[in-house]
């Protein structure tokens, strides 16, 4: 987990060796990962939690978990406790899009207090097909099937400081074994996550049945649909080499891109490989495509 982690961290340009960060910690389990191996990885963690009050006790149990977690851990905790239910109303907002402003807003203010670089949140690639999914029930076109993005910027204020996903690299299931079997490390439940009334809890539970390797498809056709944006749009960008790297090679065969990009990146001259039908060679930071003859 904290290999993948730190390559995906390194691939997107997430984060810098060191960084300050502020990571926002429900006391979920996605959210206990995110802080454990971003401490792990040598970034300075400042945890931010969120208390809405909208689940009476069991609001303050994640509250006195989050804390007491961060404290055997060492890091600085910070907790805004927000009258949700009062803000939805005035602004005339369903609970969850008030919910979302409100810690979206704060996050931004208290890393700005705090000196981070960042804002990250524990978005896995099973949060990406489900939001993938959502937009493509409501219609959706290149950017909603692009779904969640590894560096965004932050949806309640305009600022500077970007919105970094690190667990997208990962599923849900992994995290929980991670978690359960290898760092023996405890989290709380949600009981409002079981809600089927709320429309991504419904399309979450339908995505449960799912396999990993659907799971994992689906978001790696998100990250291809963002390359292919960045492509029309003109920005340099991972996803749009790894793109480019398709259209070239499609008619080759199934090839690993990805390494390819990187080794290409990395001027590994000499690289060679190899499909049913074609062998792929990196000189000088140029491919060359052969054609098999003896088939």
């Amino acid at each position: 987990m904290l290999r993948r982690v730190q390559k995906y961290i390194r691939d997107e340009r997430l984060l810098r060796a060191g960084d300050r960060v502020l990571v926002c910690v429900s006391g979920g389990a996605d959210s206990v990962a995110l802080m454990d191996v971003l401490q792990r990885g040598g970034y300075e963690c400042i945890v931010a939690h969120c208390n809405f009050c909208l689940r009476a006790e069991e609001s303050e149990r994640d509250e006195r978990f989050v804390r007491e977690l961060a404290d055997r851990m060492g890091l600085k905790v910070y907790v805004k406790r927000f009258d949700t239910a009062a803000y939805a109303a005035e602004k005339q907002q369903s609970i969850e899009m008030a919910a979302r402003t409100l810690r979206y807003a704060w996050f931004d203010a208290l890393a700005r207090e705090t000196g981070c670089v960042a804002v990250a949140v524990a978005h896995h690639q099973n949060d990406q097909a489900e939001t993938v999914l959502m937009n493509l029930r409501r219609g959706a076109g290149l950017r909603g099937m692009g779904g969640m993005r590894a560096v965004s910027s932050n949806p309640a204020v305009e600022s500077e400081i970007p919105v970094v996903r690190p667990l997208l690299c990962t599923t849900r299931d992994y995290i929980r074994h991670y978690l359960r079997d290898i760092r023996h490390i405890a989290w709380v439940e949600d009981s409002s996550n079981t809600d089927t009334a709320i429309r991504r809890n419904a399309i979450r539970a339908e995505i449960a049945g799912y396999s990993k390797a659907e799971i994992e498809h689906i978001a790696e056709t998100a990250y291809r649909m963002q390359g292919y944006e960045d492509m029309l749009e003109g920005r340099e960008s991972r996803a749009a080499g790894i793109c480019r790297l398709y259209e070239q090679l499609k008619t080759c065969g199934p090839l690993e891109l990805d390494k390819i990009y990187d080794a290409m990146q990395q001027d590994e001259g000499g690289k060679r490989w190899e499909t049913a039908t074609h062998v792929v060679r990196l000189r000088h930071h140029k491919l060359l495509i052969e054609a098999k003859t003896d088939r």
